[in-house]
């Protein structure tokens, strides 16, 4: 194979900085849009609040599972554009967003079911009836959010994140007008609240699909992207969906963990799971700085991976970790010395329960600085591993981590123990922690992929040795 001549560590870092900075702007601009939803709600009333985040954290566990299939798409687009194989960049594409259509379908009937499964699993009836209100309108926002997965997967596999920061940046703006106006009845619309912020949420969405399909069409003519997009191309459907399936099952090993912490929060009591809400909001903010650089990292290492390139592959897998683990440091510093004013943000300062809800929050935020680490580090791992096309056997060491360490975990410290709040989120430490470490033994025992590249002896060459200057 032609490979390109090895870049130094530095260039490695500049430029997985390069396309990871706007990646992570286009991350922190989503999240924007369930922090805003948060943050109003909070305002609105802690029931709200608490409501609010029950249905996201619902919503996103689907929603997750049906993204590994646009996570599948950025590896293989990545890879194909590498090999300059424009019509597999459009067939793979284009298989993406049809597997999403078809997810989208088939989970739509759940969001409407959500009331009696959310009270069948122990929320409080008020919670889960106002929960399912924001669902049954959210139903509608799954598929143009998981068509929208699909295009920033597209765009940053071909080194175009700039185009993902702005469409994501305006959808998170818009979001704090529609919010402003349909939460509280503001311009004279109807006063909705948990069911506005779902409208502003679905019609930002609906707006961010239609500004990736412009400037797909506009900028990338020379992909027809959506020529004869009804046509069915199987093998590419297939390819896609082998990738993808195992990719979102880690996905909902993952989310399920975070989700099953929610749930046995609500079992401890609303104010516990209104803390636990703003203190996974804030994580959440940070740990989009690791999902852009996870996803930098996989455009990379695909990218490298479609060359035969190992020495490059890795010395940019290092360069990523390096990104990632600074950002760490900032983070832990931010949790533990300004917990209490990060957790007021989200809570109306007139409310009566505005001091209990920031006082587990700040605990639970000393927990977060904690596994902050362990989360950075296992999402870090599985983007280095799209890459190179391995999903499979990080989909178990997700589950075994997530679900028979970190489930267990929560549930023995934090309810049969009775340490409450904080035992719950001392078993999402313990998940993560164990996944992070399988995931990075995984990719860095280098032999599992570098001996399908026929490339073991490049191996040395990635971490020692002089580097050439970039």
């Amino acid at each position: 194979m032609v490979t390109d001549p090895p870049l130094s560590h530095t260039a490695h870092a500049r430029a997985v900085l390069v396309l990871g900075l706007p990646l992570v702007g286009s991350h922190l601009a989503q999240i924007a849009i369930t922090v805003t939803d948060t943050l109003m709600l909070g305002r609105y009333g802690v029931e709200a609040l608490a409501a609010g985040v029950l249905a996201h954290t619902v919503f996103f566990t689907v929603f997750v599972v049906g993204a590994g299939y646009a996570f599948a798409v950025m590896p293989m687009v990545a890879k194909a554009a590498a090999a300059g194989d424009a019509t597999q960049v459009r067939r793979v594409t284009r298989m993406g967003l049809w597997l999403s259509v078809l997810y989208a379908a088939v989970v739509f009937p759940l969001f409407w079911a959500s009331e009696p499964l959310l009270r069948g699993l122990g929320q409080e009836p008020e919670i889960a009836a106002l929960a399912s209100d924001y669902l049954r309108i959210a139903a509608f926002g799954m598929l143009p959010s998981l068509l929208g997965m699909v295009m920033k997967s597209y765009f940053s596999a071909l080194e175009r994140a700039q185009a993902v920061l702005w469409v994501s940046a305006a959808g998170a703006l818009a979001n704090v007008g529609l919010n402003w106006v349909l939460i509280f009845g503001n311009l004279g619309f109807p006063e909705m609240g948990v069911r506005g912020a779902a409208v502003a949420s679905l019609l930002t969405v609906a707006g961010m699909l239609a500004g990736f399909i412009a400037i797909a069409v506009l900028a990338l003519p020379e992909h027809r992207l959506f020529q004869r997009l009804w046509k069915p191309d199987w093998e590419a459907f297939f390819a896609v969906f082998r990738l993808g399936w195992p990719i979102g099952l880690t996905h909902l090993a993952e989310s399920g963990l975070f989700s099953a912490a929610t749930m046995m929060m609500g079992w401890i009591g609303t104010v516990e799971l209104a803390a636990h809400g703003i203190a996974l909001q804030l994580a959440s903010i940070t740990f989009m700085v690791h999902i852009g650089l996870s996803q930098a990292a996989t455009v990379r290492t695909g990218r490298a991976w479609g060359r035969g390139d190992a020495v490059n592959l890795m010395r940019g897998g290092v360069m990523a970790l390096v990104a990632s683990a600074a950002f760490v440091g900032v983070t832990i510093l931010l949790f533990l010395t300004l917990p209490e004013p990060l957790m007021g943000l989200f809570l109306d300062p007139s409310d009566p329960d505005r001091p209990a809800v920031i006082g587990v929050g700040v605990m639970l935020l000393a927990l977060a600085a904690l596994f902050q680490l362990a989360d950075a580090a296992q999402v870090m791992a599985l983007g280095l591993l799209r890459g190179v096309q391995d999903t499979r056997v990080p989909m178990v060491m997700a589950g075994v981590s997530y679900w028979l360490i970190g489930a267990p975990a929560s549930a023995g410290l934090g309810i049969w123990l009775g340490w409450g709040a904080a035992g719950v989120w001392l078993g999402l430490v313990a998940g993560l922690g164990a996944a992070a470490l399988m995931l990075m033994a995984r990719f860095w025992g280098q032999r599992l992929w570098l001996g399908q590249m026929g490339l073991e002896s490049d191996a040395a060459a990635a971490t020692s040795g002089p580097a050439p200057a970039a």
